[in-house]
């Protein structure tokens, strides 16, 4: 069979292309390029530079398959940066990495893979994919190494796209992938892990926000009370949760527990503030293709490390849903990827409101 690999230059995507490679697939390695490399690499993050792709290209080459670099430039922009941008001048809290994993990179190297009459396209996810019954449905979960699971980003993918989609190292731990790099001599055995949001690579998102919009509206900062306590340059800099950098001195601890786009004002309060029963979610994607009938216990994943959290998910119309949770859950942030589970398949998933 013929597959389409997304190479990033690590090592969880380069021993996925070198384990479809040893099974005898015919596997075509695509990198992306996400953003001029003629810029400065200080502008950027580690992820997906300049040596990420050649280092892709290095391990096509061992191997022994082709390596391509497909432009996402345009699309990287559109998908991801603007859309981070917006966000968070809207007061919300962007998680890029899942547009970047669904709505760019499936969406995409599906068209790409089909003009190479490639049927699969493969990706160094944790997770994995299973097909159910007769009528062929396909339902996905968590990878077998719970610390590295990546599910959360992969919600959107829809039927056909998962139809379509194989993660060749979900059933594999962290430990057991770079083991696997090390008897192959893949260069990138060793090579660390990048966390950092790749366009924002000094960890300031709020000065990336700055630079982008420019003149950003200011506002007050107040307690639960209506009592202003100080002055803001911009809601961007904020998000819920958050405690460090609001630029108070109270002598007890505040955290941002509401942030108001209309008159760009942020409101503080106390830890106990921050719990939340309900929340609602919108643009849900059903992995199913369809909501549940009626009202399911589920476990729903507000963020990337959060540990699930147990309640009543209630489905309002095809594309909005309710989580209930069994109890109050800190710092439910509007902008956030909200994730359902039924033990460890993925429901749906969709947009904090």
């Amino acid at each position: 069979m013929r597959i389409v690999v997304a190479m990033s230059g690590g090592v969880d995507s380069s021993v996925a292309a070198v384990l479809l490679a040893e099974q005898g697939h015919d596997v075509i390695g695509f990198s992306m390029q996400l953003y001029d490399q003629r810029d400065s690499p200080e502008s950027w993050g580690s992820c997906c530079s300049l040596g990420d792709l050649q280092d892709a290209r290095r391990v096509a080459n061992a191997v022994g398959f082709p390596h391509y670099i497909v432009n996402f430039e345009e699309q990287f922009r559109k998908t991801v940066v603007d859309n981070f941008v917006s966000e968070y001048a809207a007061g919300r809290t962007p998680i890029p990495c899942v547009h970047c994993n669904s709505g760019l990179k499936f969406a995409t190297l599906v068209e790409r893979a089909a003009g190479l009459d490639a049927d699969v396209v493969a990706t160094g996810h944790y997770a994995r994919i299973d097909r159910l019954g007769a009528d062929g449905r396909y339902r996905l979960r968590r990878g077998v190494d719970r610390d590295k699971d990546q599910s959360y980003f992969l919600f959107s993918l829809t039927q056909d796209q998962l139809s379509r989609a194989s993660f060749p190292i979900g059933e594999l731990t962290k430990p057991e992938v770079r083991a696997i790099a090390e008897r192959r001599g893949l260069i990138v055995a060793k090579k660390p892990d990048s966390h950092e949001i790749c366009f924002v690579p000094d960890g300031d998102a709020a000065g990336f926000v700055k630079r982008q919009l420019g003149d950003v509206p200011t506002g007050t900062i107040s307690d639960t009370s209506g009592k202003t306590l100080g002055q803001h340059g911009g809601i961007h800099q904020f998000t819920i949760g958050q405690r460090k950098g609001l630029g108070l001195s109270t002598g007890v601890p505040l955290y941002v527990v509401k942030i108001d786009p209309k008159d760009h004002s942020v409101v503080v309060g106390g830890k106990h503030e921050l719990g939340r029963s309900t929340l609602t979610a919108s643009r849900v994607n059903w992995i199913d293709g369809a909501p549940p009938a009626t009202p399911v216990r589920a476990a729903a994943q507000i963020r990337h490390r959060h540990r699930e959290a147990p309640g009543l998910l209630t489905p309002h119309g095809a594309d909005r849903a309710e989580m209930i949770f069994d109890d109050p859950q800190t710092a439910v942030t509007p902008g956030q990827a909200v994730v359902f589970y039924d033990d460890d398949a993925v429901i749906g998933g969709g947009w904090i409101d």
